[in-house]
């Protein structure tokens, strides 16, 4: 994407008040550039300061790619920031006009919703093989047991299926299979059939084949056209995708699918706070037209067709899953594409130690809901 010419202000962004005024709200968050601890950042360009708070994280993530500046430890730095609220405090001009678009369209529309699939999902199958471990699972791994990222994954799928039950004959349905890793588990595991849906073009490809053979089938579909019925739904990361204005649409696909004694069980990042639009560096380089939930909008959409059988929250181990996923990429970088250049590099780090740092700070979470048409007989015993 081609980046603006910076302003007038922006070019006079070396001058002292701009400098002084950064500083200041770096030092409520113990940060002191050049001071040389490992989350203090070393400003190579004087612009850098006028950038920021004009444009906020648009600007500081933009900033890092273009290499006006270095940290040690960026996860580190950015969790001081977003720990101290210092990042509320300099939105910039973006995040206003994001929230404005957000109001006034539905930024998951069927025809803008498959933006995310071409321009994050289907970056290269090599590139998430080398960052997610032996399983291409996207979402975060479940650490209780674990010791490391595979078991982690595996110990997150076989969680999911205790969660809901499953049993040989059951017919299941996955939204937003990603590359398949949990169907594939879900059959072999524990004998059932499914359907998994993607917007992904590279995702459907790679989940057939890794399927092959077994009683699954993996769709380019989005999830409105489904309507079908099916023992048991889950949606792993994906929810991410649907939009504050689908909410209601999604649930009610998941409820016209689900047999009255079925199990749906929704895992997704969450917010704690209600909004309408994602971050703008986020929503500009890795995620397009995305926002997190709350859980007020969660349970607004499910009210009157859902009953919510358990919610559990084990958002701190997405930071360290981040960790393992950032290990491995780092590892790999030399061997993969060229394609993968300095700038994608310096993007995809920010990515993952901004993620690493919201969930560190615990600003975003990470849940997973069980929810049935109406009600378990005798209630729902949850599982962890």
């Amino acid at each position: 994407m081609a980046i603006a010419q910076p302003s007038v202000a922006t070019r006079r962004s070396g001058s002292h008040p701009l400098r002084r005024r950064v500083r200041v709200l770096l030092a409520e968050a113990d940060i002191v550039p050049g001071r040389g601890r490992p989350w203090d950042p070393v400003i190579h360009e004087p612009r850098f300061y006028g950038r920021v708070l004009v444009q906020g994280s648009l600007g500081l993530g933009e900033s890092y790619m273009e290499g006006w500046w270095d940290v040690d430890s960026l996860d580190g730095f950015l969790h001081r920031l977003l720990a101290r609220g210092v990042d509320e405090r300099v939105r910039g001009l973006a995040a206003w006009l994001d929230e404005v678009r957000a109001r006034l369209l539905n930024l998951q529309t069927v025809r803008r919703s498959r933006e995310v699939g071409l321009r994050h999902y289907d970056v290269g199958n090599e590139l998430f093989a080398r960052m997610l471990g032996g399983r291409m699972v996207y979402s975060c791994g479940y650490w209780r047991e674990a010791t490391d990222l595979d078991a982690a994954q595996e110990a997150k799928l076989d969680l999911v299926c205790r969660k809901l039950g499953l049993r040989p004959g059951m017919r299941v349905l996955d939204i937003g299979c990603g590359w398949g890793e949990a169907l594939k588990f879900a059959a072999e595991r524990y004998g059932v059939a499914g359907v998994g849906v993607t917007i992904s073009r590279e995702q459907a490809e790679y989940a057939r084949r890794l399927c092959d053979g077994l009683p699954v089938e993996i769709r380019l579909q989005d999830y409105r056209e489904i309507a079908e019925p099916f023992d048991r739904i889950f949606s792993i990361g994906m929810f991410e995708h649907v939009g504050v204005r689908n909410y209601t649409r999604y649930f009610d696909v998941a409820r016209r699918c689900l047999a009255s004694d079925g199990l749906f069980l929704l895992h997704s990042i969450g917010s704690n706070e209600s909004a309408r639009q994602s971050d703008p560096w986020i929503a500009r380089y890795i995620f397009p037209n995305t926002m997190l939930p709350s859980a007020v909008q969660v349970a607004a959409a499910a009210e009157g067709r859902f009953v919510i059988e358990d919610w559990h929250n084990f958002g701190a181990d997405y930071d360290r899953t981040l960790q393992a996923w950032r290990a491995n990429i780092e590892r790999a970088w030399d061997e993969l594409s060229p394609r993968y250049d300095d700038r994608f590099r310096r993007m995809w780090r920010f990515y993952l130690a901004g993620a690493m740092a919201s969930f560190r700070a615990r600003r975003i979470q990470l849940w997973q809901l069980v929810l049935s048409p109406g009600g378990v007989p005798g209630g729902y015993v949850p599982l962890r």
